[in-house]
């Protein structure tokens, strides 16, 4: 525990992110030093400033936000602006930091199980070695489905030869690895999870680790994507067996500055698994990114995420305030309410138009104004379907979701900026974000046609 980990901190370096000089000066932490015993191998996992963060930058894409001229003006980076007008260079010089901080994860991922694998074997075996074994597997699988989800095609049949991203399953990053086939990665992420599943325990002391009903909601997320609508619902039936909680929004505070309780270290009931997204300036509390006025006044006066989640920045103009983290940074995780709407959704696409509205309302009744609320009832699937889709945009807001939903569900989305109207078309090829340069470059990937 006392000898630092310099070849790490080198290995860090040489990777696509680089290092900064005050990376560099900063002197390495409990988490950087050789990982040689469980305890070592846990401190690297509960490194949340690697871990636990998603990307964020397609929410400035995916339709749900705004700005005008000024507000563009005052975001810091050209590819908050280029993402804003879905432009075909999005990055420029800058660096790519979504690819880079979930390709960190995986590192760090890899660390731990080649660190694990050189442990003797009554260590690996034992109740924390099996749990860090889960979770190493469960945050390189999520990691890998992310940057699926933003720098390749929307996961289809017809799209699984197309390419992926590449999957790195060690830790040397002298190793070079293409991208392979999009359904490549999804069949790793499947594995790294179906391997998690026999580890990951029932219960944690704090939200940042993965538990196993978290790891059913991140199976029904990702079937979701995958258009398996079926087992998208069967994952939905494990987790709400488990009868895991729904906030009462009654009992929220809406006059104060952060509604929602603090996720960690066990805050918010309704959280399943924390993770917060990598933040950007156009990120509320940003004053120049305000909710698209047609989502906003689709929240009935009754319903209380009309307050809770908003802040009245000008005239006409809120921005979003529903963290369900309760700090600064927004919530990317895994909640209940996910849970609900997925279930319902593949409910209503079974033709389940009861078992939909089930779901639909046993959410909803917790949202409204106590007494207020009038269950929906819907006369047949589509229109079922309609009222989930519809719900599941107005509850999920500002948790970097919508992206996902925009591709699967083939959306268009256009905008004015500037003094000039831009239009992502569906099935566009800027649903597909660019692959760093440097990567281009250095390893010779092929970029993503946009």
């Amino acid at each position: 525990m006392k000898k630092k980990i310099v070849y790490l901190l080198l290995l860090l370096c040489s990777m696509s992110w680089g290092c900064k000089k005050d990376f560099l000066d900063t002197r390495p932490n409990k988490a950087l030093l050789v990982p040689t015993t469980l305890d070592d191998l846990r401190l690297l996992l509960n490194n949340n400033q690697v871990f636990n963060i998603a990307p964020e930058l397609t929410s400035l894409a995916d339709g749900d936000y705004f700005t005008d001229e000024a507000g563009l003006q005052t975001y810091n980076l050209d590819m908050e602006r280029n993402s804003y007008i879905w432009a075909k260079d999005i990055f420029g010089t800058e660096p790519n930091f979504d690819w880079a901080n979930l390709y960190k994860e995986v590192f760090y991922a890899n660390i731990v199980l080649e660190g694990l694998n050189k442990l003797p074997a009554d260590q690996q075996s034992s109740a924390e070695g099996r749990e860090i074994r889960g979770t190493a597997l469960f945050f390189r699988a999520v990691a890998f489905y992310q940057l699926a989800g933003m720098f390749a095609a929307p996961y289809s049949p017809e799209n699984l030869a197309q390419p992926g991203i590449p999957v790195r399953l060690h830790a040397d990053v002298t190793e070079r690895v293409d991208r392979g086939k999009l359904g490549d990665v999804y069949a790793q992420v499947l594995k790294d999870l179906a391997l998690a599943r026999t580890l990951l325990p029932e219960t944690v002391t704090v939200k940042t680790r993965p538990t196993l009903n978290a790891l059913w909601a991140m199976r029904a997320r990702i079937a979701l994507t995958m258009k398996d609508y079926t087992l998208a619902g069967r994952y939905g039936d494990s987790v709400l067996a488990a009868k895991p909680p729904l906030l009462d929004y009654n009992t929220l505070n809406p006059a104060a500055a952060r509604p929602f309780p603090r996720v960690l270290p066990y805050g918010n009931a309704e959280v399943l698994w924390h993770e917060s997204v990598l933040p950007y300036s156009f990120d509320p509390p940003s004053a120049a990114t305000w909710v698209v006025p047609e989502l906003y006044n689709s929240y009935a006066t009754d319903d209380l995420r009309k307050t809770l989640f908003f802040r009245l920045q000008s005239p006409g103009r809120y921005s979003f305030r529903g963290n369900y983290a309760g700090v600064l940074t927004l919530f990317a995780g895994l909640a209940t309410d996910e849970v609900y709407l997925i279930r319902a959704e593949s409910r209503a696409r079974a033709g389940n138009v009861q078992g939909a509205m089930d779901d639909l309302n046993s959410l909803l009744v917790t949202r409204w104004r106590t007494g207020t609320f009038i269950p929906f009832a819907a006369a047949d699937p589509t229109s079922a379907l309609a009222l989930v889709l519809a719900e599941r945009r107005k509850e999920l807001l500002g948790r970097g979701l919508r992206w996902a939903d925009v591709r699967r569900l083939n959306l268009s989305i256009e905008r004015t900026a500037n003094g000039q109207v831009y239009r992502l078309e569906a099935g566009s090829p800027r649903y597909v974000y660019p692959i760093p340069d440097d990567e281009i470059r250095l390893n010779g990937l092929v970029q993503n046609e946009r």
